[in-house]
């Protein structure tokens, strides 16, 4: 795909927002990590080298500028993306386990279970898991319970088996498998949708915003989480491992089940275009507010990595 002028600024000022949101969340998660005092060491250094090895940290990005819609503090938007980073980064190291899609790379780097081993790697990710609802239930989060409860509530949800457990599960077993659209929109949705529309709802939870905007929020990440999928597809297809930072061409090697692979890349970029003017009209409600969210849902479909 030819990219235009104006498709290089967006990645530019998409870029440079991602690149200071994910400076002040890398800083919030040193901060948070746990201080060992023997053996525990190991799953410590590996729960940081995972944490730190890289990314765009998209998610974080979302809490951080819903926050931004709702009137949220800043040292709150920041604990809870730094919540979202601890478990989005749990999924990908249980992810490249060989039991799982079995991947030795990951943002370009080792993957935790090749740089460590694979027992250190799932109890890094367990432990990721763990501390992300440990920073959503500490009242520094937010001042009120009945907030803290919620985001606890809806993050589990969008962690279980309706969410992203489910979601993997489908994936796994869906593998050489002829899934209609319906089913993959819906596998899609669990594995990587839920934990998206949990970011951007975050900020709406914190905010204790009115339903309307709640829904306005969450239509914006339905649609723009399914997108992202669908330009994740086509960079695995038609990318390069040493741009995309893990490898490349395993989907269509394992016999995955994508939009991709159902209709072809042509068809799926038409759709991703459709979807990102969708969850664009989402965002009218918020005004100029939600530039950066604007910004990002153009991004996500013209990013190369």
């Amino acid at each position: 795909m030819i990219k235009t002028n104006n498709d290089l600024a967006i990645n530019d000022l998409a870029m440079a927002a991602l690149a200071l949101a994910a400076e002040q969340v890398e800083a919030t998660l040193l901060k948070l990590l746990p201080v060992a005092v023997d053996l525990e060491q190991q799953v410590i250094d590996a729960m940081e080298y995972a944490l730190m090895v890289g990314g765009k940290r998209i998610r974080p990005f979302l809490v951080m500028e819903s926050a931004k819609l709702f009137g949220v503090g800043h040292s709150s938007a920041l604990r809870v993306a730094a919540a979202v980073e601890c478990v989005h980064t749990y999924s990908l190291i249980h992810d490249d386990l060989p039991c799982m899609d079995d991947d030795d790379i990951r943002r370009g780097q080792p993957s935790v279970h090749k740089k460590f081993d694979e027992a250190t790697a799932v109890l890094a990710g367990d432990a990721l898991l763990t501390l992300a609802f440990e920073i959503l239930a500490d009242e520094k989060t937010h001042f009120d319970a009945r907030v803290r409860c919620e985001l606890i509530s809806f993050m589990a949800k969008a962690l279980g088996v309706n969410g992203m457990v489910g979601g993997q599960m489908f994936d796994l077993l869906a593998e050489n498998q002829k899934l209609d659209k319906i089913r993959i929109t819906r596998l899609q949705r669990m594995k990587t949708g839920a934990l998206i529309v949990f970011s951007g709802k975050a900020g709406a939870i914190l905010g204790k915003a009115e339903e309307k905007r709640r829904q306005a929020i969450k239509g914006y990440c339905h649609d723009m989480g399914l997108a992202y999928q669908i330009a994740d597809d086509l960079l695995d297809e038609e990318g390069r491992t040493e741009e995309i930072g893990k490898t490349a061409g395993k989907d269509a090697a394992a016999g995955k089940a994508t939009l991709v692979s159902l209709s072809g890349p042509e068809q799926a970029r038409l759709q991703a275009d459709m979807l990102i003017d969708q969850a664009l009209h989402h965002l009218e409600v918020f005004g100029t507010k939600a530039e950066n969210l604007r910004i990002l849902a153009k991004f996500i479909i013209n990013r190369t990595s």
